[in-house]
């Protein structure tokens, strides 16, 4: 299977610079409205593979996917374990006030240790959200193998999400960018994950799975698959994505 991690669009509290978290009734603002609206068009060329669309419960991610929703004949999974960071206290902080706080070093340098007071920590933000998307792609899987579905959440937690599957350690995430209706591709194969995409703010290449191996073919790499020599044999149906 393969999912597309999408943050939701840009926010109220985004333009404000604002640290929302899990607060209810945060919207998508004008540019996220029309972030939202344009990826019906960004997915066009995989939409009829799409068989689910997952998200976070909050507002922000309801609104960004309504657009896909409307375009496309598939189920809508509301999945608590892929909510924003509960921030705690640092809920609804304007991020300039954050900044001087000693945790935010802790953030940005050591996040493994990093926990919000009164919130939670970013090592149980990774757990909850790596085991989510993990069970839902071998929950939504098919008999095929070129489905795809899509995930949308927040950054944060896509980030994590991303770092798992680069099989980079938690502290290291900070290095990773994902934007605003951003999309990043990652395919679950039985031995380890491959990521494809990461930030694509255009239109996103969706990679296929890879043919099933002749004898030939199998003989001339002694039998190990692509995945182990670090190969790729699957075409993209999509083309221009732009990698940040």
């Amino acid at each position: 299977m393969t999912v597309i991690l999408l943050r939701h669009g840009r926010s109220v509290a985004n333009a404000r610079a604002q640290l929302a978290g899990r607060t209810p009734g945060i919207g998508l603002d004008e540019t996220g409205r029309a972030q939202a609206a344009a990826l019906v068009e960004r997915l066009s060329a995989c939409r009829d593979k799409i068989v689910a669309v997952a998200r976070s419960p909050l507002q922000r991610c309801a609104e960004t996917v309504a657009p896909l929703l409307a375009s496309i004949d598939v189920p809508e999974i509301v999945v608590d374990d892929l909510v924003e960071v509960d921030y705690g206290e640092w809920t609804n902080q304007p991020i300039k006030d954050l900044l001087a706080q000693p945790l935010w070093k802790t953030v940005q340098q050591h996040p493994s240790a990093a926990v919000f007071p009164g919130g939670e920590g970013l090592a149980q933000v990774q757990n909850r959200a790596v085991a989510a998307i993990r069970r839902l792609d071998r929950e939504l899987g098919g008999p095929d193998g070129d489905q795809i579905w899509v995930a949308c959440s927040h950054g944060d937690v896509i980030k994590s999400v991303i770092a798992d599957a680069m099989c980079s350690h938690l502290d290291s995430f900070q290095r990773i960018v994902v934007e605003p209706a951003s999309m990043s591709v990652i395919q679950y194969h039985p031995t380890r994950p491959s990521v494809h995409t990461v930030n694509s703010t255009a239109v996103v290449a969706v990679p296929l799975p890879r043919p099933p191996k002749t004898e030939e073919a199998a003989a001339a790499t002694n039998g190990h698959h692509a995945d182990a020599i670090g190969g790729s044999t699957g075409s993209e149906i999509l083309t221009g994505a732009t990698e940040v």
